[in-house]
């Protein structure tokens, strides 16, 4: 039995409980959507890695959104399933040019088609990019706190793993200086994640320019993993890494529509390649391992990039953008928590250090007391500790019971 609650959550998650959403509408993010039993990682294997039983608990880890995809994106599914054949796939000229008119039209950004390569998501690109331009034994670097799959995909690889920590004190700011000094000359390539993953933060031009020059002063490859670049709140805004002057010559961007239109299951992503010579590199490696992507991803994600699609992310950003403010007034209220403010991505970055309780007692009460099912802040490396990630792309319901929950977990603490 949950203790009673001892404090009135904030008058802003109050006031935002019952959505802002009409129902009927064809972009209704308050639908719930029960997608247990699915085969869903996000829902039917928390009990597994969490203990939080998928009956009562609230998934908040798993990095894809409880929302449909836009209409758009179900009628070329629809299309596909009606006539009933699945066969190979072949021509990939439409879903290269409309990545191309997404990133002119959304980024500022206009690729040519011959850049674009198709790869099986973007952890696999990762993988792409470490067999074209590293060996194993390499050094390869990732901004610390940093995504998990990336250490995962990097030591896998045989590469080691460097990790250049992120200032905690400044929310997660850079300190490039101090990355100098940790340079041996191993080192090929640099992965950034822009905006970043986990901490919400969107790199202004000026960090950009900050990491151009570490990469040309220690002749490194860059990844760049714009992924969330379409998921941007308002007051910020995403700068395209080929928007900075001078890494075009050692530059790959990532980019799908898995996160911002939910399409992860589609295990479709692009490695944009400007440089001719890189181009040339990888699509022999994409070659000798027989990448090929499937016939599903292909046309989801073309029917995503469209003045449709574009509507639809729209009017998800606002309903996010609701998701966050009700969910950092909660979690804020709480003594000694606090929400890293969330400029990018649906994944809140909370820090438990001021209640004094260990990365265990934290974990314990939200798992157990809670219920709920987020990443614990020591998966994503140095400057984890104390932190848990959640996914607040879910109905707004489940955030409103999410914050009582957390509010009766943690109501002990003065």
């Amino acid at each position: 039995m949950r203790p009673a609650q001892r404090d009135p959550l904030p008058l802003a998650t109050q006031r935002l409980a019952s959505g802002a959403t009409k129902k009927g509408e064809q972009m209704d993010f308050d639908e719930k959507i029960d997608r247990r039993g699915t085969n869903c990682n996000k829902w039917d294997h928390m009990e597994r890695v969490y203990g939080v039983s998928p009956d009562d608990g609230i998934a908040m880890w798993v990095a894809d959104s409880d929302f449909r995809p836009p209409a758009c994106v179900q009628r070329a599914v629809q299309k596909i399933t009606d006539h009933g054949v699945y066969g190979y796939g072949g021509d990939k000229d439409a879903y290269r040019q409309a990545v191309c008119w997404w990133m002119e039209h959304r980024h500022g950004w206009r690729p040519e088609p011959e850049m674009v390569f198709a790869t099986s998501g973007l952890v696999n690109a990762v993988g792409l990019c470490l067999h074209s331009w590293s060996d194993p034994g390499d050094r390869v670097l990732v901004m610390s706190p940093h995504y998990h799959a990336f250490g995962r995909v990097v030591r896998g690889a045989q590469r080691e793993l460097v990790e250049l920590p992120l200032r905690v004190e400044n929310d997660f700011d850079l300190d490039v200086h101090a990355w100098d000094a940790m340079m041996t000359g191993a080192e090929k390539i640099l992965i950034l994640c822009s905006p970043h993953n986990p901490t919400g933060r969107v790199w202004s031009r000026a960090e950009l320019m900050e990491i151009a020059d570490f990469v040309r002063r220690h002749d490194l490859l860059l990844v760049s993993d714009e992924v969330h670049a379409d998921l941007i709140y308002p007051g910020h805004s995403h700068a395209a890494m080929p928007l900075v002057d001078g890494v075009e010559d050692r530059l790959v961007v990532l980019h799908s529509a898995s996160k911002p239109f939910n399409l992860a299951g589609a295990y479709l992503g692009q490695a944009i390649i400007p440089d001719p010579k890189l181009r040339a590199v990888f699509a022999k490696t994409c070659l000798g391992l027989g990448i090929s992507p499937n016939m599903f991803g292909v046309p989801m994600t073309t029917a995503a990039f469209s003045p449709e699609g574009a509507k639809w992310i729209d009017a998800q950003m606002d309903y996010l953008d609701a998701n966050r403010a009700a969910w950092e007034d909660g979690i804020n209220a709480l003594p000694g928590v606090r929400a890293v403010p969330l400029q990018a991505t649906y994944l809140s970055w909370v820090d438990f250090r001021g209640t004094g309780m260990t990365q265990a007692e934290v974990n314990g009460r939200v798992y157990k007391d809670a219920r709920i099912a987020a990443h614990a802040g020591t998966d994503f490396g140095l400057g984890g500790d104390g932190f848990m990630r959640f996914n607040i792309g879910t109905q707004r319901a489940n955030i409103t019971e999410a914050l009582s929950r957390l509010h009766d977990a943690f109501g002990d603490l003065q």
